[in-house]
């Protein structure tokens, strides 16, 4: 059994120097290595001069996370990879209980741990907590984060439980499947990609899982801090991209309806006069649309190499009405019932 924790660098020597001391310390069972995206500071220079120990790739250019990722996992051989951003700093005995879970049930094909977040140790952290999910619009929610509401951890996901999709910030994922379905979408750049990913693996039959039995802290928002327009629009951007690429049912309803949702969300912007944040909504949907070919072609790949969708971790209800609406702030206060 070959593991091999990815770190993928873009700039990032100050998160390099804080944290690859623990993630040295704490994966002696596990082969690291840098991919670095083209990095214009002294991220390549520091590492050869600091951690020479440490097998270092060098992409050709910076295609942001999916493509650097995708081209640095081809040079990389090993059974399970351990997609893992430089801004995380790992516990101790986090890869063996992941591994053994993995190793447990051959139809796991990825998991992720407790994420829990750097700047204060008592709270999940927004990328990933204790598992993802989907609401029937596919807007993306976690136990124990609902959109910005973050619960504290008092151990009540200190569980393991299938998920519908797990954090590109600490992703374990077979070696042999990420490659079979081509990897993240190259076209995402950012965000959502590991979401979209999951997706496809569950369109053939795959589970996706969650395990509080490891935990990692992450800082959050390394590349693109959360109030920055590019990530808002990467995130409305790539939603679209996904929902087009991989929901099964009557396509031309479900996008247009959670247009009209990202409508909604755009007029919050601009009540509140943030106005580059509402452009951003605006611009995701032009390029949507001057992606739409692209997107017709991928879905029809996708189509053809699926079978038994496995729907866990689908919540039937609408998210943004319960947390808005209904006030519910706590995945616990959602209904089992209304879940897949």
């Amino acid at each position: 059994m070959n593991v091999a924790v990815v770190i993928l660098n873009y700039n990032g020597k100050n998160f390099l120097e804080k944290f690859l001391p623990s993630v040295c310390e704490h994966s002696k069972e596990a082969s690291i290595y840098i991919v670095d995206n083209c990095s214009t500071d002294d991220s390549v220079e520091f590492l050869k001069q600091n951690y020479p120990q440490l097998s270092l790739i060098e992409n050709s250019s910076n295609g942001g996370f999916a493509q650097g990722y995708n081209e640095g996992l081809q040079k990389i051989e090993a059974d399970y990879y351990v997609l893992l951003n430089s801004d995380v700093e790992v516990t101790e005995n986090w890869i063996k209980p992941c591994i053994e879970l993995l190793e447990s049930d051959p139809t796991i094909a990825a998991l992720q741990p407790k994420i829990i977040a750097h700047h204060d140790k008592t709270k999940f952290e927004h990328a990933g907590a204790a598992g993802g999910f989907l609401d029937k619009n596919f807007f993306p929610f976690c136990r124990g984060r609902i959109f910005s509401k973050v619960e504290t951890d008092e151990g009540q996901y200190d569980d393991k439980k299938e998920v519908f999709w797990a954090t590109g910030a600490c992703l374990f994922v077979r070696a042999n499947l990420y490659h079979e379905l081509g990897g993240l979408d190259a076209d995402f750049f950012a965000h959502m990609e590991e979401i979209d990913f999951c997706w496809r693996l569950k369109r053939n039959g795959y589970k996706i899982y969650y395990t509080g039995e490891s935990m990692v802290y992450h800082v959050g928002g390394g590349t693109l801090n959360y109030d920055n327009p590019r990530k808002t629009f990467l995130n409305f951007r790539n939603s679209l991209f996904m929902i087009f690429k991989n929901y099964e049912g009557m396509l031309f309803p479900k996008v247009f309806w959670r247009m009209v949702l990202d409508g909604f969300g755009a007029s919050i912007f601009l009540f509140k006069f943030q106005f580059k944040h509402f452009f951003a909504v605006f611009r995701s949907h032009m390029a949507f649309y001057g992606n739409l070919g692209t997107l017709r072609r991928k879905r029809k790949e996708i189509k053809q190499k699926s079978s038994d969708f496995n729907d866990t971790g689908i919540y039937r209800k609408n998210i943004t009405f319960k947390k808005f609406l209904g006030g519910i702030n706590k995945f616990s206060d959602l209904s089992k019932d209304d879940f897949s």
